[in-house]
């Protein structure tokens, strides 16, 4: 797999939800239904049954639709235009909740870093994107009016209805998979959905909680939410879990998150795995303030593109091509908030390609 990928591409003109997700889909029909047909592998190699991926695909609709009516709305729309059955929308959309029932593995995942300078200048953030190697032709950089005049930016995977964002407001997330002892249990509210409704709604980091924990979840993963008004930034992690939300505040003008728990109270539930890198990827995150603090986003990953002596680095992923699929982990995007515009910067690959690679702007 080269350490360079696609992105997708997709600006939608329709404000009517149905209407946006059926144009959505037409649009990337084949993409869609990739990304689909991926993630039944995926589910199946970790023990899922297809009847199981069904019924959680199905409570997933039904927890969209009690929760966030337009974006079922959406997600229905988005099913027709690609051809999907809706529940396979909807097993799309609750990936973490269906592998989160499955107690899926994995030592891979993401790292996020938020540098809030003071003095009127914007936040600084990057986020690594660690996933599934197979599955890196999914990538897809949206833009959307969930509103007229409220825009969103969602760096996202064909069919989910978003991850990481910006939106018009000043108001972005980064985002961050976790595993709890209580996830699995019955489908909640997706947390890819609860991503996107604070990218639709909220304009301030209390909003975007108040949006958090109005939610029942069935999986865990933390929103790092980040906002700018123009004169002062502010940032908070939203630890989701079945068990609450548990807010995590910046310090020193500092806030980063990889992939465990940093409250005390979900983190005595903690499910860690033998083989995470989770712990020592946030010790290389804290130990470079100064680049993670740079004005230009290939800077910033700069400072988090160093490998370890036996080539595989922590944050900068490098996965075995001989590991079986669902085990490869690589960094298969790095993503940065540019707030005061606002728009996303995303370069499809390592932050080791980043500094001299291409760099997506969302707004272009």
């Amino acid at each position: 797999m080269p350490s360079v990928h696609r992105l997708l591409r997709h600006a939608s003109a329709e404000t009517a939800p149905a209407d946006r997700g059926r144009a959505l889909g037409a649009a990337l029909a084949p993409a869609v239904g990739a990304a689909a047909d991926g993630y039944d592998r995926l589910f199946a190699a970790n023990g899922a049954r297809p009847d199981q991926v069904r019924a959680c695909g199905e409570r997933a609709l039904e927890a969209i639709a009690a929760w966030a009516p337009a974006l079922a709305e959406e997600a229905a729309g988005l099913a027709e235009g690609a051809g999907l059955e809706p529940w396979r929308l909807g097993a799309l959309n609750a990936r973490t909740e269906v592998l989160g029932a499955a107690a899926a593995g994995g030592g891979g995942e993401c790292s996020t870093s938020v540098v809030l300078p003071g003095g009127g200048a914007p936040p600084r953030t990057l986020q690594t994107w660690d996933w599934h190697a197979f599955l890196a032709g999914g990538m897809l950089l949206w833009t959307l009016e969930p509103r007229p005049g409220h825009r969103v930016h969602t760096f996202t995977e064909a069919g989910i209805a978003g991850k990481i964002g910006v939106n018009s407001a000043g108001l972005g997330v980064h985002f961050n998979a976790l595993k709890h002892i209580a996830d699995g249990p019955g489908t909640g509210v997706p947390v890819h959905i609860a991503a996107r409704r604070i990218l639709d709604e909220a304009a301030t980091v209390s909003e975007a909680a108040e949006i958090a924990r109005s939610a029942r979840y069935s999986a865990s993963s933390a929103v790092t939410v980040v906002s700018f008004d123009g004169e002062r930034g502010d940032a908070r992690c939203l630890e989701l879990s079945p068990a609450g939300v548990a807010e995590i505040g910046p310090r020193d003008g500092r806030l980063a998150h990889t992939n465990h728990f940093l409250d005390p109270v979900p983190a005595r539930g903690e499910r860690a795995a033998d083989d995470s890198t989770t712990r020592g990827r946030l010790d290389q995150v804290r130990a470079c303030p100064d680049g993670l603090a740079a004005g230009h986003p290939a800077d910033r990953a700069a400072a988090l593109a160093g490998h370890g002596g036996d080539g595989g680095g922590l944050v900068c992923v490098h996965g075995d091509p001989a590991a079986p699929f669902h085990e490869r982990w690589d960094t298969l995007a790095v993503i940065a908030l540019d707030l005061a515009s606002p728009r996303l910067l995303v370069h499809p690959g390592r932050p080791c390609t980043a500094a001299e690679g291409h760099w997506e702007d969302s707004s272009a």
